[in-house]
């Protein structure tokens, strides 16, 4: 159904859920994708399909009708899907991908677990390498496609999908800066850092600010470990420039605050859906490229 329809997977999620927030969560996209599509389609339909009360949604009339069909659809569109399948050869292959370390929590298991459960003789083999290597290994062969920070479109190189990802500074909740907005890179000049240190992404980024602003940082210690940087943030040694990225899950947890940098000079960094573009994807790793970049359009984003 979700091929067909992106509407109906939102509303159906939605309409078994009762909330559009928890329906998000499920679907690992924002809450306001999910709102302006039910939007979108009731405004289309000239009807209400949710009543919007103080507990959560609760279908109307004419959204319980259109969930009893969808759900109708569906049952009727798996049929045909494993016969697609079979036509394709997707019942069974093994797919080899690469990506950073920042990946190895939110969207990225999801999608497996999501490729497991509609396709479940589909195995997967997933290296988690330094955002350099992934180039490499996608250029020898190793995997068929790869996640990883700003790549470069090359002869070996294609981004089939993109997503940007803001660059801010990561503290601890209570710290002053958490409670702001954006700040400008001049914010954290006397301030403790802990900086990401090659051959993290970052550290070029950090390094043109610095130049760009004539800011020098105060580096009370230097990492090449993201998970090691945010232990150190969340002890109190001191504050740190990372993505949003690096971060996601300790932000929605509530364990960490990320506060974007409003420098103009500074760009977000671009995550990449990379390929090599003299080889021809498996079935199994076209299946598994199409959730990763339809997650990349809708990756969710700060605030």
């Amino acid at each position: 159904m979700p091929v067909f329809s992106r509407f109906l997977q939102y509303f159906v999620a939605v309409a078994q859920q009762g909330s559009i927030r928890r329906a998000s969560e499920i679907l690992n996209i924002t809450a306001s994708a999910v709102d302006r599509q039910i939007l979108l389609a009731e405004q289309h339909l000239g009807l209400p399909l949710f009543e919007r009360l103080p507990s959560g949604l609760r279908l109307t009339a004419a959204g319980a009708l259109l969930f009893d069909q969808a759900r109708r659809w569906g049952k009727e569109f798996d049929s045909v899907r494993v016969a697609f399948e079979d036509l394709r050869g997707l019942r069974r292959g093994h797919v080899r991908f690469a990506l950073i370390d920042a990946l190895a929590k939110g969207f990225v298991p999801a999608l497996i677990r999501q490729l497991q459960h509609s396709h479940p003789s589909i195995t997967t083999e997933i290296a988690v390498l330094d955002n350099p290597r992934i180039a490499e290994v996608i250029a020898a062969g190793e995997v068929e496609f790869g996640l990883m920070l700003n790549p470069l479109s090359s002869k070996l190189l294609s981004v089939r999908a993109h997503a940007e990802i803001p660059i801010g500074i990561v503290s601890k909740i209570d710290h002053p800066l958490a409670a702001q907005a954006s700040v400008r890179f001049s914010a954290c000049a006397d301030l403790p850092m802990v900086a990401p240190g090659p051959p993290l992404a970052l550290c070029e980024q950090i390094a043109g600010l610095e130049a760009a602003t004539g800011v020098p940082l105060r580096r009370i210690a230097v990492c090449d470990n993201i998970q090691m940087i945010k232990s150190l943030v969340g002890l109190g040694v001191g504050v740190s420039v990372l993505s949003w990225l690096d971060v996601a899950d300790e932000i929605a947890q509530g364990e960490l605050a990320f506060t974007p940098i409003a420098n103009s000079p500074l760009r977000p960094l671009t995550l990449g859906l990379c390929t090599d573009p003299a080889r021809k994807l498996s079935h199994a790793g076209s299946a598994l490229l199409t959730l990763v970049a339809a997650a990349l359009a809708d990756l969710p984003q700060p605030g």
